[in-house]
């Protein structure tokens, strides 16, 4: 039977972006299995509650620690220095670990871990030297130190291997699971009122708020539907976490006078979420860096036509099925794509990212290599 711990330490409720959807899609897809397991949620002091009702399934119980999630640092020494002697005072010998986070030393724990891409690595400008050398630390340990590494596209496995040449079989390639209920959507007259907005007259992206991200441009975008009058909705709506961009993107859309048609919407729940997608114009996702890219996927799902970059693992996991700029900053191009997008989500197999069917491939690899 597949009995392990799970390191949840890291999540920092509604602040991590994707991989926080990611991890509590791939729990809410154990609770589905029909199989036997135990599965020990490894929780903060500030993040328990929110994985407390996983617990009422008899396989999984929860670990709580003296880690407080928000404190980085102090989450980092504690991982590096106590985290083995605190899994094995409590008999535990092999933990699942859905990020590249991980402790200097296995000290007796058998890690997988699952590495999302190597982001740091490829834009170090867009991060402080403490992040780069954590990160390093930290992919270089998973890679080498722990049992298996799970990647969650090709292409990201591709660059794994092409920066640590380690062996093909150390690396499997499960994608994330997605899960879009059609149901869960908020009534269109509520949007309306709250954003101004109408039915397919506004664009909408789900972002973090950094730079590879790249939202400088479709702000631009909006500014060159407007001031040249093209007939496009000149309305944009971007909803996501906090990022280190949002003060610099909320004084571009000052400076460049679009107040009125562009807006930084912050978190939005799920029923909000869904809504947006299902009724805007189109989906714009500008990022010129992704190891998976959700909300994509999350937008066909829901029926939105999706138009994007063709960087990194976006045309892999969108089935090249999405409309695509080969020039991320080419303002021109995107409003060439914008005026005639084509839409082919009825050709997309979105059984790819079905929850139960990934979650089964989740359980059948950490069960061969934790045997």
């Amino acid at each position: 039977m597949l009995d392990i711990a799970v390191d949840l330490l890291w999540v920092r409720p509604k602040k991590v972006g994707g991989t926080e959807f990611y991890i509590r899609n791939l729990l809410d897809g154990f609770l589905r299995l029909e199989k036997p397991f135990h599965l020990t949620l490894l929780v903060s002091k500030d993040n328990c509650e929110g994985f407390r009702h996983y617990g009422t399934d008899k396989r999984i119980e929860l670990l709580e620690t003296n880690v407080v999630s928000a404190n980085i640092a102090g989450r980092i020494l504690w991982q590096f220095f106590c985290q083995n002697r605190f899994l094995r005072r409590h008999g535990i010998r092999k933990c699942f670990t859905p990020v590249y986070c991980r402790t200097l030393l296995n000290g007796g724990i058998a890690y997988v871990n699952v590495i999302h891409d190597l982001q740091a690595a490829h834009y170090p400008e867009y991060h402080p030297f403490h992040e780069i050398a954590y990160s390093k630390l930290c992919w270089w340990l998973a890679v080498h130190f722990s049992r298996h590494i799970v990647a969650i596209s090709e292409w990201v496995r591709e660059d794994i291997l092409s920066r640590y040449h380690v062996k093909g079989d150390k690396i499997t390639t499960i994608y994330n699971p997605i899960t879009v209920d059609p149901q869960e959507a908020a009534p269109l007259s509520d949007l309306e009122a709250k954003y101004n907005i109408r039915d397919k007259k506004y664009y909408y992206t789900v972002s973090q708020l950094i730079p590879h991200k790249n939202l400088d441009t479709a702000i631009e975008v909006m500014r060159r539907i407007k001031e040249q009058k093209i007939d496009l909705p000149c309305r944009l709506l971007i909803s996501g976490v906090n990022g280190e961009s949002r003060e610099k993107l909320q004084r571009q859309i000052r400076e460049k006078g679009l107040a009125e048609e562009v807006t930084l919407t912050g978190f939005v729940e799920t029923a909000e979420r869904n809504a947006l997608y299902r009724h805007s114009r189109a989906f714009l996702f500008p990022s010129v860096f992704e190891g998976f890219g959700m909300p994509p996927i999350e937008a066909m799902l829901l029926g939105s036509i999706v138009i994007t970059t063709d960087r990194a693992c976006i045309p892999e996991v969108t089935q090249g099925k999405a409309n695509y700029v080969a020039d991320p900053y080419d303002v021109e191009e995107w409003i060439r794509v914008m005026q005639a997008p084509v839409d082919r989500i009825k050709e997309m197999d979105f059984s790819a990212y079905d929850q139960l069917k990934l979650t089964e491939k989740y359980y059948g690899l950490l069960s061969e290599i934790f045997a």
